[in-house]
């Protein structure tokens, strides 16, 4: 008899690691949008010194969440204080488990006294619709899925389609669209412009570091609102941004996207795994990289190894709750980017021309990732583990290979270390991966956010924001 929840997957394959690091689910895919509209590099180069639209239409769940307990059921799973999330703001969401590990993050939408938006990867939206199910609350949940990693052919539909326009000019393409001058809100509030002659909901964003706002609106408006953007944008330099270069501008600005859902494991978060599905994203995800234990709560993290710590609020119960309050946050590891050695970065991707040479792991441009999750380890001199490198890429702004990472709280920037590029043994069975040998590269320990531009303007943003 197949499996048909995730408890079931993993009995059947009796050690969720050796299931996940072994996946054949491939590459992850930020769907349906073109890979580039210009090249990359000049797309990357855009955000931070003219304009970009990111279409955000495709590759994150949308959950729409109505009814009187709506907010009951948003306070009781995040970590985060709602005492502060009027109608029109929005929050960072970050839920955890009973045993206080993260569980995936996203962002609410407040639209009305009753009526909420997640926007965000699979993990949050997941437990979310869990706890709605089982907890009592009367709400009303609908869900639209992300799209299809791989339509093959068939059409796509979404409810809302979504947009950002970001970068320095992005202001002045936002108010010739408007027809006029539009006040700037405080960061992560809502309001309305005028896009061709329609009212846009809009959201007080900065992904790429300087003030922009994320639009959205009905998914068969799409086309003529892309159309108005791109013509208004053209003085000022804006370029729409391919799904390519896309996910790599969290390397500049900081936000770890993908930290395994720490739901594998625990008596608490057993009728959890028998609720989620044998097709689901924690049944089919995939573990890549150098770090490598056979116990699955090695790869969990808490708020505070993700950056999140400051989001932290014991003004109110919630999941998780109880086990956060016995760690010392003074202690716990935190986030760093790590900027990559150029001779070392030479030396793994010119291995891809040495047919009789060592070959290293492939380090795909923009984005080196080949898994859901990514765990390489970062070592010391003494090759002791200090630390977790999770999302890997390059950077044309920065000419640096970069990675996300949380290390040992001891470790202070400039510190030189290295990470384990590649798998051991020459690499698990995941599609993604190709025979190869590991390679140590040097590393120096640098802020979060890198970019100088997003450091300078972060400091009210959501990666920063103590909410």
């Amino acid at each position: 008899m197949s499996a048909t929840n995730l408890e079931q997957v993993i009995q059947a394959a009796g050690n969720p690691v050796h299931m996940l690091r072994n996946s054949q689910i491939g590459a992850y895919v930020y769907p349906v949008v073109a890979s580039e509209f210009s090249n990359w590099r000049s797309e990357q180069w855009a955000w931070q010194h003219s304009a970009v639209l990111f279409d955000q239409s495709h590759h994150m769940v949308d959950l729409f969440i109505s009814g009187r307990d709506g907010l009951k059921l948003l306070s009781d799973t995040a970590i985060n204080t709602f005492g502060n999330f009027e109608v029109n703001r929005a929050k960072q969401y970050v839920p955890t488990t009973p045993y206080g590990h993260v569980i995936g993050d996203g962002i609410l939408f407040r639209l009305a006294e009753e009526e909420f938006v997640y926007v965000g990867r699979a993990p949050a939206a997941n437990w979310l619709m869990f706890n709605a199910e089982t907890g009592g609350y009367d709400v009303d949940i609908l869900k639209d899925d992300r799209s299809p990693s791989r339509p093959m052919g068939k059409p796509v539909r979404r409810v809302n389609w979504r947009f950002q326009i970001q970068g320095p000019n992005a202001w002045q393409v936002i108010e010739k669209l408007h027809g006029g001058p539009l006040e700037k809100l405080k960061f992560f509030h809502m309001s309305e412009m005028n896009i061709a002659g329609r009212k846009v909901r809009t959201l007080r964003h900065g992904m790429s570091g300087a003030p922009g706002l994320e639009i959205w609106g009905p998914y068969d408006e799409q086309e003529e609102i892309r159309a108005a953007i791109l013509e208004a944008g053209k003085e000022f330099g804006l370029i729409p941004c391919g799904s390519r270069a896309y996910p790599s501008n969290t390397l500049e600005s900081g936000w770890i996207p993908s930290p395994l859902p720490a739901v594998y494991t625990g008596d608490k978060l057993k009728a959890y795994r028998e609720w989620l599905g044998a097709d689901s994203y924690e049944a089919t995800g995939a573990i890549g990289g150098s770090f490598v234990s056979d116990d699955i709560e090695d790869y969990y993290l808490n708020p505070w190894e993700l950056g999140y710590g400051p989001f932290v609020k014991f003004d109110h119960d919630f999941h998780g709750r109880e086990a956060l309050e016995q760690l010392d946050p003074a202690t716990q590891r935190r986030k760093v980017t790590l900027a990559w050695n150029a001779e070392d970065m030479g030396k793994i991707v010119s291995s891809i021309f040495a047919p009789e040479g060592e070959q290293y792991k492939f380090f795909d441009l923009p984005l080196a990732n080949y898994a859901s999750s990514n765990y390489d380890r970062v070592v010391d001199a003494d090759g002791t583990t200090v630390g977790l490198s999770m999302f890997t890429g390059y950077s044309w702004n920065e000419k640096a290979a970069l990675s996300l990472a949380t290390i040992d709280h001891e470790i202070p920037e400039g510190t030189e270390l290295r990470v384990v590029w590649g798998e051991e043994n020459g690499g698990t069975k995941k599609t993604t991966v190709e025979p190869h040998k590991q390679f140590e590269a040097r590393v120096v320990v640098s802020p979060i956010p890198y970019s100088k531009v997003a450091r300078d303007t972060y400091q009210e943003g959501w990666r920063t924001q103590r909410k």
